[in-house]
């Protein structure tokens, strides 16, 4: 006879095992109570955990291949040297190389070319990332394919590995989605727990390249929105972000991204100021998003294939970069010194926040800092526009954060006040740019804190985001983005509960004259013999010695129970209850489905004030009530439709 050969691979494997461990380990480390949480918000934190260390990985490896990367191509060959923040990874050889210009103009050619032929693989790692990840979340049920992982990795590697003009946290934005969606197809989670482990997932990528958990927690759930944020997926992206963070910092060490004054005093005089800066950042946030749509609409209108679009847009990007890089380097006598046109940018930043030996002083500072943030404005559409795979996060934080440092350094020298800090200008022009352009400006506001290692600058920060946010309320950088949860095709919802506020509970309620109930120390065994023959009943409760129910085992838990064998010998319906869900006769439909939509069962009991069961609602009554409600609506309408056209014709004057 033919045996059936074992199934096997990693997936199948890991699968067995978290399936077996969520069953057994989770019921010995949690008292009772904590068990009946853990079946739903408990394993859904530790799918989180496993998406922030996959993300955490992934994310050093990321950082470290860029650096070595940069290192060979851009500092050993091209003789360029890229400006640094105070904690970024710093693996470069500190002497000076030779300045190969024209190595410089052709390299983010070759990047480009290498990422156009990448995306023929998949479409979506071309550009920022971040738009790819919000419709995925919005759009395609948190689906993500996974070979997006490997190739928006080396995608974004070529491009940033050679200058192209962009960020690392757009692309690990879409790496840490389609690892969280992984995780989720692999586990066989519901649709609603693949979109919080997708969130999740961005969490722990940005917080993996970044190093701020808070901030990239609260980015992930507030970016899917222009008003509003994911509050479900909150929690398990906080935990994810911290995991990540925590595996990075475990090889890094722990740092902020920037080094600054030690203090940032507050002056309510300078508010004035803040608020200055807040409408001019919010004018060249409108004139980037202008440059950045005209850069991409030409690029689209190219003839030819849409892989070599973006090696044209690295070729234009080394053309227009180098002639300001060697101008520049002719005049601070540094030739080939970065400026932050090329790369993420974030030197540029530390520049505007710290200064440089190299920087001039007085006007000439103010000129150039303008200078370069207009230029990265120009290169940043130029790599994005054109199809690149890098983010458009970092960019925005560099453009501005040059212009705030130009603008508080501006104020210094007219208003001659020596309590004015142009760092302070460059952090909050930073947090600011991006905060509106993006609609996230709680993030934002947090992420700059992070950054700056401190909370100083919290209150120029809200008010200065509060008039970008206002300012730039028709504009947005992620055209993917939602106006609100209600407008999220994975809320449509919605409507059929607001149609169903209108019934009440005690009008549908099925007054079932027997029905099966549990005690909590019923066996494993006893629970699937009384179980067995019930082909109607779908919930079961679990009730005490006075029949007040105390908890709820659903029939899918009882039959997965039944196939693990003589393992669950010593279990007892304790151990398999989860939160209590009831609805009261005096509740409206509504609320009913929200509750069953929250627990993801298909039946609920209905109780009474003192929590003895009454008779029984489940989904089929709720669907047949629905449909009843809207066949009597459609009627009336096409009634009145009828009746509207009637009345028209009747008044025409062009009746036959």
């Amino acid at each position: 006879m033919n045996k059936k050969p074992p199934q096997r691979g990693v997936r199948v494997i890991f699968r067995k095992w978290w399936h077996e461990s969520e069953r057994t380990l989770l019921p010995l480390l949690f008292s009772e109570q904590a068990t009946l949480d853990l079946r739903f918000v408990g394993r859904m934190l530790f799918h989180a955990a496993i998406v922030g260390i996959a993300a955490g990985l992934l994310g050093a490896a990321f950082l470290l291949a860029i650096e070595y990367t940069q290192q060979l191509l851009l500092v050993d060959l091209a003789g360029y040297l890229p400006l640094r923040a105070h904690g970024e990874p710093d693996i470069h050889s500190h002497t000076v190389p030779v300045f190969r210009p024209w190595v410089l103009v052709l390299l983010p050619a070759v990047g480009g070319l290498l990422c156009g032929l990448l995306t023929r693989l998949a479409p979506e790692v071309q550009g920022g990332g971040a738009d790819a990840m919000i419709e995925a979340f919005h759009q395609r049920a948190g689906i993500v394919r996974r070979r997006v992982i490997w190739l928006k990795w080396l995608a974004s590697l070529c491009t940033l590995g050679t200058g192209g003009a962009g960020g690392r946290e757009g692309p690990t934005m879409l790496i840490g989605g389609a690892l969280g969606s992984a995780v989720a197809r692999i586990l066989q989670v519901s649709k609603r727990e693949r979109r919080i482990l997708l969130v999740a997932g961005v969490a722990a990528g940005i917080s993996a390249v970044f190093r701020t958990p808070l901030g990239a927690a609260l980015l992930a759930v507030e970016v899917l929105y222009r008003d509003g944020f994911e509050s479900d997926a909150l929690i398990p992206s906080v935990l994810s972000s911290v995991v990540a963070y925590s595996v990075v910092i475990s090889l890094f060490g722990e740092s902020t991204l920037f080094s600054h004054a030690a203090r940032f005093p507050f002056f309510p005089a300078h508010l004035w100021l803040f608020a200055l800066l807040a409408l001019a950042i919010a004018l060249v946030a409108a004139i980037f998003l202008r440059c950045f749509r005209t850069v991409r609409a030409l690029f689209t209108r190219l003839p030819g294939p849409a892989w070599v679009r973006p090696a044209i847009g690295g070729l234009l990007l080394g053309i227009f970069s180098v002639p300001i890089i060697i101008l520049v380097g002719s005049r601070i006598h540094q030739p080939g010194q970065g400026l932050g046109i090329l790369g993420g940018g974030y030197g540029a930043v530390q520049m505007a926040i710290s200064g440089a030996p190299w920087l001039p002083q007085g006007w000439s500072s103010v000129w150039l800092l303008v200078l370069l943030s207009m230029a990265k404005l120009v290169s940043s559409s130029l790599t994005i526009g054109s199809g690149g795979s890098a983010g458009d996060f970092a960019p925005s934080l560099a453009i501005g954060g040059l212009f705030g440092g130009a603008f508080g350094r501006a104020a210094q020298l007219i208003l001659q006040d020596p309590r004015i800090d142009p760092g302070a200008f460059a952090l909050v022009g930073m947090g600011v740019f991006y905060g509106g352009i993006a609609h996230v400006p709680l993030s934002a506001l947090v992420l700059v804190c992070e950054l700056a290692g401190n909370y100083d600058l919290l209150v120029p920060l809200m008010l200065a985001q509060g008039i970008a946010f206002v300012a730039l309320r028709k504009r947005t950088l992620y055209e993917a983005q939602v106006p609100t949860l209600r407008d999220s095709p994975v809320h449509q919802e919605a409507p059929l509960l607001d149609l169903l506020k209108s019934f009440r509970v005690d009008g549908l309620v099925n007054l079932q004259s027997s029905y099966i109930t549990l005690r909590p120390g019923t066996s494993a065994s006893d629970l699937i013999r009384q179980t067995a023959k019930e082909t109607v009943q779908t919930v079961f409760p679990v009730v005490n010695a006075e029949n007040v129910v105390i908890g709820l085992i659903s029939a899918d838990d009882l039959r997965l129970l039944a196939t693990q064998g003589e393992d669950t010998q010593w279990l007892v319906a304790a151990d398999l209850m989860q939160p209590l869900v009831t609805v009261d006769p005096s509740d409206n439909l509504r609320t009913a489905a929200e509750r069953m939509l929250t627990s993801g069962l298909r039946e609920l009991p209905v109780v009474d004030g003192t929590r003895h069961i009454v008779g029984y609602l489940n989904e089929t009554d709720i669907a047949e009530t629905y449909l009843r409600a809207t066949i009597r609506s459609d009627t009336v309408s096409s009634a009145d439709r009828s009746n509207e056209t009637g009345t028209a014709a009747d008044s025409s004057p062009n009746r036959d």
